[in-house]
């Protein structure tokens, strides 16, 4: 697959090389796949765990002898420390599967919802951030859908408060052109990583083809 927009190296969609990945995709396109709740959430956190993994890949590693019963064995683990950060609530499902590779990881919450005004505009609004400490730490922050990219940038902008962050990853399940134009534009130091990238958005900045409202579909619709 090829992209309409000149990513930059920095910007990984992991959809275009073919992998089981697409399937989970797919599943969770899928409208009547999507009418069983607990299949959507386990796609979210499988989607998230093949994410994990590929961004392991890039990150720091040392030398350390491991003794077994019958010897020692070299190994490289991660020597950087990693905190999770997600955007609540679509992203808990999402976030899961980053803490099933990540176990060691600390985590990191944030509040954030589209106020929408008459003319049909929004802002979005950070209500809560709870964190450990960021410094010279590698920050994961993810959220299932990335659309305009805005909830992204504030939620980064509003976990600075917790220190600086030697590296910064940011990770979702789909994009729109558009948003990662904007975090890449926003957040110009930050590694992106999405499973798909589609071209549109509908007025009201859902991405299409998309899926729907991940959180709704992951966590039941919400009044």
């Amino acid at each position: 697959m090829e992209n309409k927009l000149n990513f930059s190296p920095k910007i990984h969609i992991l959809n275009q090389h073919s992998s089981i990945l697409n399937h989970f995709l797919a599943e969770m396109r899928d409208e009547h796949t999507q009418k069983d709740p607990m299949r959507f959430r386990k796609n979210l956190e499988r989607t998230a765990e093949i994410t994990a993994y590929e961004i392991s890949k890039h990150l720091s590693y040392s030398e350390i002898n491991v003794k077994t019963p019958l010897g020692e064995s070299e190994v490289s683990l991660i020597s950087e420390d990693i905190v999770l950060a997600t955007i609540l609530r679509a992203g808990l499902p999402y976030h899961q599967g980053f803490l099933n590779y990540f176990d060691k990881a600390p985590n990191a919450y944030i509040s954030a919802f589209r106020q929408t005004h008459k003319d049909g505009s929004f802002t979005v609004k950070v209500e809560y951030v709870s964190s450990p400490d960021l410094n010279n730490k590698v920050l994961i922050l993810t959220d299932p859908m990335l659309a305009t990219g805005q909830s992204m940038v504030l939620a980064y902008q509003a976990l600075l408060r917790f220190g600086m962050p030697s590296k910064l990853h940011i990770a979702s399940v789909l994009s729109s052109e558009a948003g990662i134009e904007y975090v890449a534009k926003n957040l110009p130091q930050a590694d992106i990583w999405t499973g798909a990238v589609d071209a549109e958005m509908t007025s009201k900045y859902y991405i299409v083809p998309g899926l729907g409202d991940a959180g709704d579909l992951a966590l039941g619709e919400k009044l």
